[in-house]
């Protein structure tokens, strides 16, 4: 993991639509999580801060689930994909936090980034067919349906919230701090 992503800062526009904005502030969360989780070896991603068992690793591979979870399964309704496909979430529904730090660093890189772009092909393709208006196939446990809009905007909390841990639990491995590298 390298930890060299371009600056946060560039993905927002600064007039775009209303798409073009939430993705670019997804796509900032997500450069800030990858420059926060790049560059450490696996005791870096193993490190905890306080009393806490959440680790960079841990983040890694919920967030790889998260985006897995929103855009291939509540989006466009189709199968979860490998290894989300064969782990028994009733005996052990915190897998990914708990397996996130024993993976060696660049596989659970690489896992949150196909993720990742399965993602970014899930809202390319919904937006070409149905706009942020349109009602996702899964709803929620109330049987609510919310927007791809709504989506978005609940994956851009979902970063920030996990973007400050991991500025936390980074700063607590080697001091690194901030947003990301300079534009």
């Amino acid at each position: 993991m390298t930890g060299e992503s371009p600056s946060p800062r560039r993905y927002v526009p600064v007039a775009g639509s209303e798409a073009e904005t939430l993705i670019g502030s997804l796509e900032r969360e997500r450069a800030i999580v990858e420059w926060k989780c790049g560059g450490v070896d696996a005791a870096g991603l193993q490190a905890t801060v306080g009393s806490s068992s959440m680790t960079l690793g841990g983040i890694l591979k919920h967030l790889a689930l998260v985006e897995d979870e929103y855009f291939t399964r509540r989006l466009l309704g189709r199968a979860f994909p490998p290894p989300w496909d064969a782990i028994d979430w009733e005996s052990d529904p915190d897998w990914e936090w708990r397996t996130g730090s024993e993976d060696d660093p660049l596989e659970v890189l690489a896992l949150w980034q196909s993720a990742v772009q399965r993602s970014r092909d899930a809202v390319a393709e919904a937006l070409r067919h149905g706009g942020l208006d349109q009602l996702i196939h899964h709803g929620g446990a109330e049987g609510e349906f919310p927007s791809l809009r709504r989506m978005l905007v609940d994956m851009i909390e979902e970063y920030a919230r996990h973007a400050g841990h991991a500025d936390v639990i980074r700063e607590s491995v080697d001091g690194l701090v901030g947003e990301g590298p300079p534009s």
